[in-house]
């Protein structure tokens, strides 16, 4: 459904380029968004090597599987229907930590991992369960406290202090995760009213 959106939007905006004759603009944005594509393509390469180093050498030093720990009991109170010992909650563990700690490109494809693991403890394969939509809604909200791929936009083009951010981002993704996890709660609960189950 995306690809047809963002088709859809391409090629609106090649019709009015065409009709206005305006489509020497619509070529120069096209090259100019490549070109600054790619250069903060390559500006975000240096800061996530870094995070990706210092995260290894977390995860070596096991303040990663620290974060674990203290993350698995808020775990198994949201994703109750996910056995405490099943590989499912070890990913959905570890995909919670790299989010916290800001690297989200780490994390998506521990949240993959975790989203097939879950499907596999789905008695209705066909529809998403409880624990995919509390995964989906919490990863997508994410509490960070390091906005690693912010700071590092931010020190491509040259902000004076690229980590003021840190503390707006601690309080809009706690927000945002709260906010999603009552929501979350709250469609749950309608739901099984609707379907008539306790």
């Amino acid at each position: 459904m995306i690809n047809v959106i963002w088709i859809s939007l391409l090629l609106i905006g090649i019709a009015v380029g065409a009709a206005t004759g305006n489509m020497e603009g619509i070529t120069r944005g096209i090259l100019r968004g490549a070109e600054n594509g790619v250069s903060v393509s390559l500006g975000l390469i240096s800061i996530l090597v870094f995070w990706l180093g210092i995260m290894k050498i977390a995860e070596d030093a096991g303040l990663v599987q620290m974060l674990s720990k203290l993350l698995r009991p808020l775990a198994r109170f949201l994703y109750p229907s996910v056995p405490p010992d099943h590989p499912a909650m070890g990913s959905i563990l570890a995909n919670m930590s790299a989010n916290i700690l800001g690297l989200g490109n780490a994390a998506t494809p521990l949240g993959l991992k975790a989203m097939q693991q879950l499907q596999e403890l789905n008695p209705e394969p066909h529809r998403a369960s409880d624990a995919m939509c509390t995964l989906l809604a919490i990863n997508t909200a994410s509490l960070t406290i390091i906005p690693a791929t912010v700071i590092a936009i931010r020190m491509q083009y040259d902000a004076k202090s690229p980590t003021d951010i840190v503390g707006a981002t601690i309080v809009a993704t706690f927000l945002g995760t709260l906010t999603a996890i009552v929501l979350d709660r709250f469609f749950r609960a309608r739901e099984r009213r609707k379907r008539g189950i306790p």
